[in-house]
């Protein structure tokens, strides 16, 4: 088992959202993630959108998180991170930030 992983994410927080400055209610942010979802899934590139669309500060560096190990995300995250191979992508991931896609990278 993997004590350390790296990721790339994308997020969309919506207003009400831990340390959002979000406007986006959380279903139209349900909505949106959902369509980049489909996108990433149709081969767009993950780095692009990230930047493009992340709320997250990452989403400048194309979603790249960097290195973690266990404990150093939220509980939901984490499993979803640790539970996918390299190169594997999430379903969407909800979490008190907001909605997250999550490319599992190392």
């Amino acid at each position: 088992m993997a004590d350390q992983v790296r990721a790339s994410h994308i997020l969309l927080m919506y207003e009400g959202s831990a340390r959002s400055t979000a406007t986006r209610s959380k279903d139209e942010a349900q909505k949106q993630i959902q369509q980049l979802k489909e996108q990433v899934d149709g081969g767009a590139d993950f780095a692009e959108l990230a930047r493009k669309h992340s709320d997250c500060p990452s989403g400048q560096k194309g979603g790249d998180l960097g290195p973690f190990g266990r404990g150093q995300m939220v509980k939901a995250f984490e499993v979803a991170t640790f539970g996918m191979n390299v190169g594997d992508t999430s379903d969407v991931i909800e979490t008190d930030f907001g909605y997250h896609i999550i490319r599992r990278t190392g």
